[in-house]
């Protein structure tokens, strides 16, 4: 069984599994610190994850296909952390995440919308001003003085991120639009967005810390909604949008 240990948004975590796929996956988020809290998913998580696809596949119409035990252990350690990092004030969402110019920005967006095509053009548009912080799944780590976002191993199928961390800009939700166009969102407007886009859990005491952080995120990160469409010129009009009246 492979023992090793990983940070994740700051938080020094120890991961027993049993594959050595699971261990190559995490390497880039390997450390030497002391564990402040142990991962090991039981073959309980991993058929829990499994029940969970089966319900998504039937749901869109499909037939349920048998995800493989290294599949499944990765998705039960995501859900694991997610879970236990709540208790240090840190929350998974799904969104893609870039920094620019030493600050975040995180696009959410239904699958299919073009969260990281929009981020790709950010970096054609701003170039080397831009890196990616995590281009599926960034930790949000939610303090007194800020939300900071960082990178984490799910990066999404391009494999766009790295273990690097950049305070919270805005949260910016995408929509297709034949024009583009970008306007603030209220705390209210923006709730249904940001709760949609985070990780939730049936467990009462995690579900209510993340309540707690996602009102902190709202009392203290502006939203935005961004009508788009693919054009370079949406990446101009979206940073511009958010950055009004300041000197850069």
């Amino acid at each position: 069984m492979p023992i090793f240990r990983v940070e994740i948004a700051g938080v020094p975590v120890e991961i027993r599994c049993r594959f050595s796929e699971t261990e190559a996956f995490l390497k880039d988020f390997r450390t030497d610190k002391e564990p402040l809290l142990s991962i090991e998913p039981k073959e309980s998580d991993l058929s829990k994850i499994q029940e969970g696809f089966d319900f998504l596949c039937r749901r869109a119409g499909f037939e349920p296909v048998q995800k493989t035990d290294v599949a499944l252990e990765n998705s039960a350690i995501h859900t694991l952390l997610a879970e236990t990092l709540t208790e240090f004030d840190v929350i998974a969402m799904h969104g893609s995440a870039l920094s620019m110019d030493g600050e975040a920005y995180v696009f959410t967006a239904k699958s299919g919308t073009g969260k990281s095509t929009h981020a790709r053009l950010w970096r054609e548009v701003f170039g080397n001003r831009v890196w990616m912080v995590n281009d599926d799944k960034p930790m949000l780590k939610v303090a007194e003085e800020g939300v900071t976002v960082y990178g984490s191993p799910w990066k999404g199928k391009h494999g766009l991120g790295r273990n690097a961390s950049a305070p919270l800009k805005a949260i910016v939700k995408l929509e297709r639009d034949a024009e583009n166009r970008i306007t603030p969102l209220s705390a209210a407007d923006a709730y249904p967005t940001l709760f949609g886009q985070c990780f939730s859990s049936e467990k009462p005491v995690v579900a209510r810390r993340i309540a707690e952080m996602e009102k902190r995120i709202l009392n203290t990160v502006p939203f935005y909604k961004l009508g788009c469409n693919m054009d370079p010129e949406a990446a101009k009009i979206a940073y511009e949008g958010m950055n009004q009246g300041q000197d850069r």
